[in-house]
């Protein structure tokens, strides 16, 4: 079972605000009521551990806070290369092991990975300018993460806390 609850924005498009269900392999809809589905709202996926895949439709342009937060056997997702904000703590405790950002998405908010243990690699598109301080913090197990030599990573986007305490 996968339900989903909408709100409509201001320009015409959905915003997910709601998500009940049990499925492993969730798919978000391209639209619903002949309207495009852009923003993924806060907390959506919050401790839905059941979930491993997620699949997000081409138009979502942002996704929100805590989304994914305690997701801990998620391991797959493809970012749509839409995307151009990430919100704070989007990924938090969540369990994927390697993520590609679009070439759209311009900068990684504080939090937004922060305490993913199964993190081993990231690779930023093209787009990329700015990595924010804590971006990775706890991502104990990052190998390997490439970005644009142009983008400005903040000396404190890696820290884990343990070197923070």
């Amino acid at each position: 079972m996968q339900d989903f609850t909408y709100r409509p924005l201001e320009n015409g498009t959905l915003q997910v605000t709601g998500y009940e269900g049990d499925e492993v392999e969730v798919y978000i809809p391209d639209r619903c009521g002949g309207r495009l589905i852009t923003v993924l709202g806060d907390r959506l996926f919050r401790d839905h551990a059941e979930i491993t895949s997620v699949r997000i439709p081409d138009a979502v342009t942002d996704m929100g806070e805590f989304l994914f937060d305690g997701c801990v056997n998620l391991r797959h997702i493809a970012l749509p290369p839409s995307l151009v904000e990430l919100w704070g703590y989007t990924f938090v405790r969540c369990g994927i092991e390697e993520i590609v950002l679009p070439d759209s998405l311009t900068g990684i908010p504080p939090f937004a990975f922060k305490d993913c243990k199964n993190l081993r690699k990231v690779v930023c598109g093209a787009g990329m300018k700015k990595i924010y301080s804590w971006a990775f913090g706890g991502c104990d197990r990052l190998e390997e993460f490439l970005c644009p030599k142009e983008a400005v990573v903040s000396p404190q986007a890696f820290l884990s806390k343990e070197l923070n305490t």
